[in-house]
């Protein structure tokens, strides 16, 4: 059991920013949280990991109420992991495979299980080629991947992504999907925020949709999209494959590979 339940959250005794969030993530593989900039995403997700303590509510996992002593945090922030949309907020050594190795070497971990780790995690994100190299010269998209690298030595069950894609170009992009795929398939359970309606709508299963710190509708990924007047309450815009679904009259596909057969198998 993985859910939020009944959470508020504020910053320093202001008003409240997440108003009576409950969110269920025990049935799903992949889940998305959708809002416009403002909406509550990063604070819910702050509130997910342990960094915020909500003001009414609670995180509740594996069936116990979230603990916020040092200790348990620690052992929790083992299963569930976050990946800040920034990558610099969570690199903090020059050298890729000094960072991404810090977390088992802080857990006592020996050299030879750390470098096993370390072959599996970098083959994965398809990252060897910069095992050796300076942070620095890295780009914005290889930086995101060695922040991924880093929670991934872990073994998380559950993984944040807030803004996966941001940043990065075309090429990224498609990188960071075929990386969530694979980690999905892995056995890693998602929960992703991005204002990629196309990534939201081709990864995930279930969506919840916030606006102004309320969940204003959820349910499964195609139809949550398919309701056009409530995206547009949220700030947000439908996937293109569901406008051309809805405008055209061409079949409701998940991505472009599917939409590409069926034009083919047109002609």
């Amino acid at each position: 059991m993985f859910k939020v339940a009944d959470l508020c959250v504020s910053y320093e005794n202001q008003a409240d920013v997440l108003h009576h969030l409950s969110l269920d993530f025990s049935d799903h593989r992949a889940i998305g949280v959708l809002g416009a900039n403002g909406s509550g995403k990063s604070t819910l997700f702050a509130a997910i990991v342990g960094l915020l303590q909500p003001t009414h509510g609670e995180i509740i996992y594996e069936g116990n109420s979230l603990n916020y002593k040092k200790a348990a945090l620690y052992q929790y922030r083992q299963e569930v992991g976050i990946v800040f949309q920034e990558p610099e907020h969570q690199i903090f050594y020059s050298i890729v495979e000094d960072d991404v190795a810090f977390a088992l070497k802080n857990l006592g971990f020996d050299s030879a299980q750390i470098q096993v780790r370390m072959d599996e995690v970098f083959a994965l994100l398809k990252i060897e080629h910069l095992k050796k190299k300076p942070v620095q010269y890295l780009s914005y998209g290889q930086k995101k991947k060695v922040a991924i690298a880093s929670v991934l030595m872990l073994k998380t069950k559950w993984l944040l992504l807030d803004e996966p894609t941001a940043g990065l170009d075309p090429a990224g992009r498609q990188q960071m999907i075929e990386i969530i795929s694979r980690l999905l398939q892995q056995g890693t359970k998602i929960i992703l925020s991005s204002h990629d309606m196309d990534l939201m709508y081709e990864v995930c299963e279930y969506l919840y949709v916030l606006d102004k710190g309320t969940i204003i509708n959820e349910g499964e990924a195609d139809q949550v999209f398919l309701d056009e007047t409530i995206l547009k309450k949220a700030g947000l815009e439908q996937p293109w494959l569901v406008k051309i679904h809805q405008q055209l009259g061409f079949p409701l596909v998940k991505n472009q590979q599917e939409f590409m057969q069926i034009k083919m198998k047109a002609r």
